[in-house]
């Protein structure tokens, strides 16, 4: 590369020296590659000689061998882009990161107000049975309470890791002992920290559990007449048994006993081993499953025609995008005259649940109980 050698100071004007980069004697062209004498340098102001650039077209100066202001400024593109390339990255990154934790919400957060986020359905298996029993499956449990009455098996749902349970109250009312077994069947004993019994919910804790997978809850308010569900329980004790079908209608005025105090003897009936009771509600100013007694309470339910059986209670509703709607609480089951007066026939289509709203407005109520 040639380089050029003019003195500092040798130009005393305002034209861009760089005009004329090269230096050569009068009557030869400047060779590239090659230095020139100093002295010699062409002077901008100099007259003309004929014959001193003959070799050139035109009578003109040659082009300079080199341009180095053309290189300085074919580096700034090169520099730009390489600054717009980084930026991008940057920004792309954080769009990323934003997509990512509203997608994610949190998971495994529990907030105030009864937020709870938990494991919700892949996007390739979103809208399938499969895919929600798959999803949410590990996140319900079968509940054992032992009372002075006997044995029932109801179901639960877990909605922190560490073992927060929300069942309902029936399922747990006057138990003394509750043990409970998870999908894995790895089986923990609970304590009841609160219940509701104005609104059949209860809550229960895990001792010394930790890492569980928990569900995430739906809005109820979202809920349609015709939109499917998933129910997933352990009816009769068959730990996990999926069911599915739509919401058949909705607010439903359920009415239920309190607990086990009144109700003719059947007590936590739902589910109870060995006595194929069902857990008594009144509907339409009718009677079903036996009597409810005098302690009763009733709610607004979401009614479902997927098939719910004894133990189912406690359980989950849930919606096709793995969101828990409503926690299985009742079914009719009309009395068989075939298998006896003491005996009950299965899910006939109509059961209910207590809408998923009401227990996230009740939770930390729940959270706050003193156990009893």
């Amino acid at each position: 590369m040639t380089e050029n050698l003019r003195p500092s100071g040798a130009h005393p004007t305002d034209q861009d020296p760089t005009a004329y980069p090269y230096a050569s004697s009068p009557g030869t062209a400047g060779a590239a590659g090659t230095e020139s004498s100093p002295g010699t340098a062409y002077s901008p102001g100099a007259s003309y000689s004929p014959g001193a650039y003959d070799g050139a077209p035109g009578g003109y100066p040659p082009p300079p061998p080199y341009a180095p202001a053309g290189r300085r400024r074919a580096k700034r593109p090169v520099a730009l882009l390489a600054a717009v390339a980084l930026a991008a990255g940057v920004v792309g990154g954080g769009v990323a990161t934003l997509v990512g934790q509203l997608n994610d919400g949190g998971s495994g957060a529990t907030g105030s107000g009864g937020a709870v986020n938990g494991t919700t359905v892949s996007q390739s298996s979103r809208g399938t049975v499969s895919g929600v029993a798959e999803a949410v499956s590990p996140a319900i449990v079968e509940i054992g309470a032992a009372s002075s009455a006997g044995n029932s098996t109801g179901s639960g749902v877990v909605i922190t890791e560490d073992g927060e349970i929300v069942t309902n109250n029936h399922v747990i009312s006057g138990a003394q002992q509750i043990q409970v077994t998870l999908s894995t069947g790895r089986t923990y004993t609970a304590d009841v920290v609160g219940t509701d019994p104005d609104k059949d919910l209860a809550l229960i804790k895990l001792r010394g559990a930790s890492g569980l997978k928990t569900a995430a809850l739906g809005d109820s308010s979202q809920v349609k007449v015709g939109d499917e569900v998933v129910a997933i329980g352990s009816p009769e004790g068959l730990t996990g048994t999926v069911t599915s079908g739509i919401i058949s209608a909705l607010d439903r005025d359920v009415t239920v006993a309190k607990d086990d105090s009144g109700s003719s003897g059947q007590g936590q009936g739902q589910g109870r081993q060995g006595g194929g009771q069902q857990w008594p509600f009144e509907f339409g100013g009718q009677q079903f499953n036996g009597d409810t007694g005098e302690e009763t309470t009733t709610y607004k339910a979401l009614q479902t025609d997927a098939s719910l059986n004894p133990g189912n209670s406690g359980g989950a509703l849930i919606n096709m995008n793995g969101e828990i709607i409503g926690i299985n609480s009742a079914m009719y089951a009309p009395s068989s005259s075939a298998a006896g007066s003491g005996s009950a026939a299965g899910s006939v289509g109509l059961g209910f649940a207590i809408p998923v709203n009401t227990l996230k407005a009740d939770l930390d109520t729940l959270r706050a109980g003193d156990g009893s």
